[in-house]
């Protein structure tokens, strides 16, 4: 198993994990709920392609789907 996949969830944004959220609530102000969808779904093919790594995805995938 992927190494990268046995740490998933880990913080390692630390203090900048709470900059990122306020950018991303930012990002999404003034948006219907379809446009929210539409850019979160953006957003994450962008970060699933910087990632690159189908079996760190797919665990992702089923560990947002956990909680």
């Amino acid at each position: 198993m992927n190494d990268d996949v046995t740490k998933l969830g880990a913080d390692k944004l630390g203090a900048a994990g709470d900059d990122f959220y306020e950018a991303l609530m930012a990002a999404h102000d003034g948006l219907s709920l379809e446009q929210s969808a539409r850019l979160n779904a953006r957003l994450l093919l962008l970060l699933a392609n910087q990632v690159g790594d189908a079996e760190l995805l797919r665990a992702a995938l089923g560990k947002a789907r956990e909680e």
